[in-house]
């Protein structure tokens, strides 16, 4: 474990010693702030949300405003993980390093999540900003939190995978966002499908996992499937860091 710490404090400062990292913060600030002015003003002429009870419910993961810019900041962020240290040539320093390949890759991921979680901190001030001109449920808005820290589990771990396979960062980019992607629109699928489909797609649809959390409903059945991809992940991206080092 005290492998992983060192590496994923390593990751840490790297991520935040580069000018992208900076220009990602405030990109996602920018898109962020403006989805929320929009939740409020949409909000503010129609009181009648069908069930919500505030612009945050709606916020977090309620319109394809939330979903957008995820499918292309994911790959963004996770897209240096392995293939930047690929191309830099010190990939090849670090697996002949004495350093498990797990250790490796938790390390990896755990940087990709303080960077995710980094980029959620701001979003506390939308809480705050509701909570000053209305009722804020506790509960709900932890469960949110609970729901977008098990999407970007999911999320970072496919895209470290991505970056493990890819010969360079723009390849992890595109390929992340076409897996992630793909398992979107299949989950969205389920709104069009009416047979016993539906269900199967309604399970992989984060779009309808992130709708019930923002309502307060803390569902296990998303919380093993974000553990189960997340865990599918990991594995792959350890086998694929194992083959390289037999490789190399």
């Amino acid at each position: 474990m005290r492998a992983a710490w060192t590496i994923a404090k390593r990751e840490v400062r790297s991520y935040f010693s580069s000018p992208v990292a900076y220009v990602v913060l405030l990109a996602w600030i920018y898109v962020s702030g403006l989805s929320f002015y929009t939740m409020v003003y949409w909000f503010a002429g129609n009181p009648s949300t069908g069930g919500s009870d505030n612009p945050l419910t709606l916020f977090f993961g309620g319109t394809v405003l939330f979903w957008l810019p995820l499918l292309v900041f994911a790959p963004v962020m996770t897209m240096r993980l392995f293939a930047q240290e690929r191309t830099s040539g010190t990939l090849e320093a670090l697996l002949t390093s004495p350093v498990g390949e797990v250790a490796i890759v938790t390390g990896k991921l755990m940087a990709a999540m303080v960077f995710w979680i980094t980029l959620w901190v701001p979003s506390l001030l939308y809480v705050w900003i509701v909570s000053r001109y209305g009722d804020v449920d506790l509960g709900t808005v932890a469960s949110s939190y609970l729901g977008i820290l098990g999407i970007g589990f999911f999320y970072m771990s496919w895209g470290m995978l991505m970056s493990a396979l890819a010969p360079s960062q723009i390849v992890a980019a595109i390929l992340t966002f076409l897996v992630l992607g793909l398992l979107f629109t299949a989950g969205i699928m389920q709104f069009v499908v009416y047979d016993d489909f539906r269900e199967v797609l309604g399970y992989v649809s984060v779009w309808s996992h992130m709708s019930d959390f923002a309502k307060g409903i803390v569902d296990s059945r998303w919380l093993s499937f974000y553990a189960t991809m997340t865990a599918l992940a990991f594995y792959l991206t350890v086998r694929a860091v194992s083959w390289r080092r037999v490789r190399g």
